[in-house]
C-alpha cells in the first residue's frame, strides 16, 4: 500500500466518521514558542488552548512535520526523521477516550478490502499511564486486548506535552510487533526497534506550565474541556504495510536512498541485519540522505531558505549534513541535482505544488551545495593551519569558529583531527553553541514579549478578551489601560522615564507583521503621556505596545487617547504599497519564477527578497524600476477584499511562504490582476500616492537568493538629489561632462588593475629566481638533493616552487623556514624513493606538524640550524 494511499484511507475513516478534513499548515509554526510544526495538533492549539472558538466539534488531518531534536539519531534507528507527516484525529470537547480508542483500533485491524489496513491484531500492544485505570479498561474490557499486552509506563513515555507550556495530558500509545527478527521478546518496555509504535492518543485535558527539564513542569489545571489529539505517524504506518524495515525505505524515501547508492556505488544492506542496531556506517549514512533530501524539500517547499539563524539555519544543517554524507560516501561532485529531482517525484503526487514551484526550490537547494562545497575547501585550509598551532588538542574556540563563522562541521573537524594525531574539546564546543543558543533564545524572547512568559498573555487574554484593533479604521482611539508591563510582568504604575509594555483594549497602531514595521506615535491623557516605541502581538488576539513615559503616570484603568503619527503611517502605507509594486514589476520582468521570499518595509523604505540564482545585470535592474513607477505614474487603484482562502488561491493571489493564513484571507490588489496578493498591511488608495520608487541596491543574501532595496515618496526624490550631486563632484574632479564620468572611472580601475598584474607578475618572477638560487645550491645528502632556505613571504609556496626546480630525475627534499613556519616537501622521485614530507616532519627536534607524503607543515623551531641538520641526517642514513 503506497504512503499517499495509506493517507487517503486515514482521511476517508474518519471524515466518515463526522469529522472535517483540515488541511496541512505550512511547516514554519504560527507560534512564538516553535520554530516548525512538530505535532499534528499545532494548527489547532488554539482551540484546544479554549483561545479560539472551533469552527467544528472534530477534525482531521495530515499535518507535516519537523523535530530535529534527535537529528543525530537519523539513520541509526527505525524511529527517527525529521520531516514526517502525522495523521490526526481531533476532538474539541465533543469526545473522548472511548470513541478514540475505538475509531484508531477500527481502522487499524479492519481488512485492507474493506477501507482498513488490515493488521493483524494478535500482534498490536497497547501502553498507557501508569494510573489511567480507564484506558487500561477500555482496551481490556471494550476492545478485548490481553491484559498481557497493555502496559503502563510512566510520565517520559505515556504522559505528552508539546516541550513548551500548552496543552498536556495522558496518552496510549499503540505498537506492533514485527518479530523475533527485528530484537528481543517483551513488548516496548523491552525493544522499540522490534516493537514499533504507530499511534499516539492524546487525552488532552491539561495544560502544563514552564518546566526545567522534559519531564519536570508543574500542571497548571484542566483544559477549558476535554479534547482528543491521536497522532499516527503516517510514515511507520508505511512501513509496516510495506513490509520494509524502516521509514526510510518507504515508497516516498527510498528511491532517494537508492539513487544515492548508485551515485556512491554503494550496495545499500549488503552489510547489515535486520535491525537498526546492526546496521553499517554506510547504510545510516545513505538513510541521512534519504531522510535529509526529502526534509530539504519540504523545508524549502514551505518558504524557508538557508541562512545563520533560526529556521534558516536548521534548513541549512539538514542539507549540509546530506551533502556530507554523500562525500563520506566517496561521491565528490554536486549530488542534489541528482537527488533532489527523485524527491519530488515521490512527494509530488501528496504534494503537487512541489513539482508547480520546483524551480525555486532548487535553485535554493543547488546553491546551498555550491557555498558549502566551497565552505569545505576554505574551512580545511583554517583548520590546517590551527593544527600546525595546536598541541594535543584543538581548542573548543578554534573549533567553534570554525562552525559558526565558515560552517565548517563539527564531525568533520573531529575527524581530520584525528588524522594528526589531535583530539578536539567536543565538550567545550558544545558549551560554547550551548550559550550561542541560549543567547539567541533569550534575544528573540526580549525583543519580541519583553521577556514576557507566554503564558501571562494568555491570562490577560482570558481576562479582558482580544484587542479591538482599529489600525485599517483610523488614527485615533480613545482607549482604556487594561495591564502595564514591565521586565516581564504586570504592575501598578510605571514613572517618567520607564520603558513598559502597555495593553489597551481598543488601539489604532499597526502591529508589527508582514514584513511591515509597527506604527510610532503617543498615548496620552489629562496629565501623563508616552511615546510609542514598537507595537507586537505576542500571542494572537493581543496587542501589546511598548512605551516610554515621557510624563506622568501609566497605571490600568486610566484612560488614553491612543494617536498613530500620521507621517509615519503616510510613510509606511507608501513602502508597503511600493512592496507589491516592486514585487509585480520583478515578476513582470523576470518570469514567475521571481517569487518574494520575504520583504521588510517602514517609512520611505523597502526591502523584498526574492528566488533567483545570479546577480542582475545592471540593464535588469533599471527595467525593474522603470516598469515600477510607471505603474505608479498609472494612478492605479489599490483594492482590498476579504475572501476565503481558496477562492484567493483560485484568483490567483499570491502568499509569501512561510505565512500562516486564517480559512478568510485578505486581499490587496493593485491594478486588478496586475499584482494580487494576500496581505495584512496597510496601503495607500491608489499607487501614485507611492510618489515614486528609487532602486537603491540588489544583492545576494543566501544561495539562491537575492535582495532588492529601494526609497519610496519623498525619500526617493532625496535619494536621487544625492546620487545627482555626487555625480556632479566626480565629474569636477575628472574635469569631465557627466555624461562621460563612468567611462572615465572605468578607464582608471583598469590602469589600476593592469599596475596589479604586473606588479604580481614581477612578484612571481623574484620567487621564480629564488627558487632556481636555492635549488642550484642544493646539498647531498646519500643520494639526495636537500634545499633549504628562509622567506618573509609564504613559505609553501616558495618550497613548492623549489621542488619543481629540483631535477626530476633525482631525489629531492626543499625545506623553507618563515617567521613562523616550516614546511618540508619531497619532489615525485623521492617520494617514488619512500621518502615522505609529514614523516620526515615527524622525525625532526619538535616536530609537531601535519601533512601527507608531498607536504607538511608546522611551527617554526626554537633552533632553526639543529632542524635543519637533523633533517640532513635523516636523509643521509
Amino acid at each position: 500500500m503506497r504512503t499517499a494511499e495509506v493517507k487517503r484511507r486515514f482521511l476517508t475513516h474518519f471524515a466518515a466518521a463526522g469529522h472535517t478534513v483540515a488541511a496541512s499548515a505550512p511547516l514554519p509554526a504560527d507560534d512564538p514558542t516553535l520554530l516548525f510544526v512538530n505535532a499534528g495538533m499545532v494548527p489547532f492549539k488554539p482551540y484546544l488552548l479554549g483561545q479560539r472558538t472551533p469552527p467544528y466539534p472534530r477534525a482531521t488531518s495530515v499535518q507535516k512535520c519537523i523535530r530535529t531534536l534527535d537529528i543525530d539519531e537519523v539513520g541509526k534507528t527505525t524511529r527517527h526523521g525529521t520531516f514526517f507527516q502525522m495523521n490526526g484525529n481531533f476532538s474539541f470537547g465533543d469526545y473522548f477516550k472511548e470513541e478514540a480508542i475505538r475509531l484508531a483500533w477500527d481502522l487499524t485491524v479492519k481488512p485492507q478490502s474493506e477501507g482498513g489496513y488490515g493488521l493483524d491484531a494478535d500482534r498490536i500492544w497497547a501502553t498507557v499511564y501508569l494510573d489511567d485505570d480507564e484506558a487500561h479498561a477500555l482496551w481490556r474490557d471494550v476492545i478485548g486486548l490481553p491484559e498481557a499486552r497493555i502496559v503502563r509506563r510512566g510520565k517520559a513515555d505515556n504522559f505528552w506535552s508539546m516541550g513548551v507550556p500548552g496543552p498536556c495530558g495522558p496518552c496510549s500509545e499503540l505498537y506492533y510487533d514485527r518479530g523475533p527478527a527485528y530484537g528481543r521478546e517483551g513488548g516496548p518496555e523491552v525493544d522499540e526497534d522490534r516493537y514499533l509504535e504507530f499511534w499516539n492518543l492524546v487525552f488532552m485535558q491539561y495544560e502544563r506550565g514552564e518546566g526545567v527539564g522534559k519531564d519536570d513542569y508543574p500542571i497548571l489545571g484542566e483544559l477549558p474541556s476535554r479534547n482528543i489529539d491521536t497522532g499516527m505517524g503516517l510514515e511507520r504506518m508505511a512501513a509496516l504495510l510495506q513490509g520494509v524495515d524502516n521509514l526510510y525505505e518507504i515508497d516516498e524515501t527510498r528511491p532517494v536512498l537508492d539513487a544515492a547508492a548508485a551515485l556512491t556505488g554503494i550496495r545499500y544492506g549488503a552489510h547489515s541485519g535486520p535491525s537498526a542496531a546492526e546496521s553499517h556506517p554506510d547504510d545510516v549514512r545513505l538513510r541521512v540522505v534519504a531522510d535529509h533530501v526529502r526534509t530539504a524539500l519540504m523545508l524549502i517547499g514551505d518558504g524557508v531558505t538557508p541562512s545563520n539563524e533560526g529556521r534558516g539555519y536548521v534548513l541549512r544543517r539538514i542539507l549540509r549534513r546530506a551533502i556530507r554524507a554523500v562525500r563520506l560516501l566517496g561521491y565528490e561532485d554536486p549530488a542534489l541535482p541528482e537527488l533532489l529531482p527523485v524527491a519530488r517525484d515521490c512527494m509530488a503526487p501528496s504534494y503537487p505544488e512541489l513539482a508547480a514551484d520546483f524551480e525555486r526550490i532548487s535553485a535554493y537547494a543547488y546553491g546551498e551545495e555550491e557555498t558549502f562545497r566551497s565552505t569545505l575547501r576554505q574551512g580545511s585550509t583554517l583548520l590546517d593551519r590551527a593544527i600546525t598551532k595546536a598541541g594535543k588538542r584543538l581548542p573548543a574556540d578554534t573549533a567553534f569558529k570554525l562552525h559558526d563563522t565558515y560552517g565548517f562541521p563539527i564531525d568533520l573537524t573531529v575527524e581530520i583531527a584525528a588524522e594528526h594525531g589531535l583530539d578536539v574539546d567536543v565538550t567545550g564546543f558544545r558549551e560554547l553553541m550551548a550559550e550561542q543558543r541560549r543567547r539567541a533564545r533569550e534575544d528573540t524572547r526580549a525583543r519580541k514579549t519583553g521577556h514576557a512568559d507566554t503564558g501571562l498573555y494568555r491570562t490577560l487574554l482570558g481576562e479582558h478578551g482580544v484587542t479591538d484593533w482599529q489600525a485599517y479604521t483610523t488614527l485615533t482611539t480613545d482607549s482604556t489601560i487594561l495591564a502595564v508591563l514591565r521586565e516581564g510582568a504586570p504592575v501598578a504604575t510605571a514613572t517618567e522615564g520607564q520603558i513598559v509594555g502597555v495593553v489597551l483594549d481598543r488601539t489604532p497602531f499597526y502591529a508589527e507583521s508582514g514584513g511591515q514595521e509597527s506604527d510610532a506615535g503617543t498615548l496620552s491623557g489629562p496629565s501623563l503621556s508616552a511615546e510609542v516605541l514598537d507595537v507586537q502581538r505576542p500571542i494572537p488576539g493581543l496587542v501589546v505596545h511598548q512605551v516610554r513615559v515621557l510624563d506622568g503616570e501609566l497605571a490600568p484603568g486610566l484612560p488614553v487617547r491612543a494617536q498613530v503619527d500620521p507621517e509615519w503611517r503616510v510613510g509606511a502605507r507608501q513602502a508597503h504599497s511600493g512592496t507589491h509594486v516592486v514585487h509585480a514589476a520583478l515578476r513582470a520582468t523576470l518570469g514567475p519564477a521571481a517569487l518574494q521570499s520575504g520583504s521588510y518595509n517602514r517609512p520611505g523604505h523597502l526591502r523584498l527578497d526574492f528566488s533567483w540564482r545570479g546577480a542582475l545585470p545592471a540593464g535588469v535592474r533599471s527595467e525593474i524600476e522603470d516598469a515600477a513607477n510607471v505603474a505608479i505614474r498609472r494612478d492605479l487603484p489599490v483594492d482590498v477584499r476579504y475572501m476565503p482562502l481558496g477562492e484567493a488561491r483560485e484568483i490567483g493571489a499570491l502568499a509569501l511562504f512561510g505565512e500562516t493564513y486564517d480559512e478568510t484571507v485578505r486581499v490587496v490588489e493593485i491594478g486588478g490582476a496586475w499584482s494580487r496578493e494576500l496581505c495584512g498591511g496597510t496601503h495607500v488608495e491608489r499607487s501614485s500616492q507611492i510618489g515614486g520608487i528609487a532602486v537603491t541596491g540588489e544583492s545576494s543574501v543566501g544561495s539562491g537568493q537575492r535582495r532588492i532595496e529601494a526609497v519610496t515618496g519623498i525619500e526617493s526624490f532625496r535619494y536621487l538629489a544625492r546620487e545627482r550631486d555626487l555625480v556632479s563632484r566626480i565629474a569636477e574632479q575628472f574635469n569631465a561632462p557627466r555624461a562621460e564620468v563612468a567611462d572615465r572611472v572605468a578607464a582608471l580601475a583598469e590602469r589600476l588593475k593592469e599596475s596589479e598584474r604586473e606588479t604580481a607578475r614581477l612578484r612571481d618572477q623574484l620567487l621564480a629566481a629564488e627558487a632556481d638560487r636555492l635549488a642550484a645550491t642544493a646539498t647531498v645528502h646519500g643520494d639526495v638533493l636537500l634545499a633549504t632556505g628562509t622567506t618573509e613571504a609564504d613559505p609553501r609556496l616558495l618550497a613548492d616552487r623549489v621542488r619543481t626546480a629540483l631535477p626530476s630525475d633525482r631525489p629531492g627534499v626543499a625545506a623553507v623556514l618563515s617567521g613562523t613556519a616550516f614546511v618540508i616537501t619531497v619532489n615525485a622521485t623521492g617520494r617514488t624513493r619512500g621518502l615522505s614530507a609529514a614523516d620526515l616532519f615527524r622525525s625532526l627536534p619538535e616536530g609537531k606538524g601535519g601533512g601527507n607524503q608531498e607536504t607538511a607543515q608546522g611551527r617554526r623551531p626554537t633552533d632553526p640550524d639543529k632542524a635543519l641538520a637533523a633533517l640532513a641526517a635523516l636523509l643521509t642514513d
